[in-house]
């Protein structure tokens, strides 16, 4: 479980990341908070696995809001994107999930 900290995270999946995981959790027979929980850990995974080599991730979910504290390399690169975007990290780390969220689905 994510301890609340400082570095934590929270990000809301837009629309494209819901109709990913329930087009995931409907091909699959799964409810739609695991298809959800599953989506979103192959999203984080595949962000931190990129930027920090990092081959766990771990996460809450609770209802559409993901909670997470990325690596000290992960938190780095959001930085420098939110820097460079003039945006927060939160939404870096968003966009980047989103991006991710039709990755791993068949087809």
């Amino acid at each position: 479980m994510v301890e609340e900290s400082l570095e934590t995270i929270e990000i809301e999946p837009s629309e494209r990341f819901l109709e990913a995981a329930r087009e995931w959790g409907e091909r699959r027979m799964l409810e739609e908070e695991d298809a959800i929980h599953t989506k979103a850990e192959q999203a984080l995974l595949e962000i931190e696995h990129l930027v920090s080599g990092r081959t766990e991730v771990e996460f809450v979910v609770e209802g559409e809001t993901i909670r997470y504290e990325p690596s000290e390399d992960l938190a780095a690169f959001l930085d420098e994107q939110a820097a460079a975007a003039g945006i927060d990290r939160e939404t870096v780390l968003e966009l980047y999930v989103n991006l991710f969220s039709r990755v791993f689905l068949d087809g």
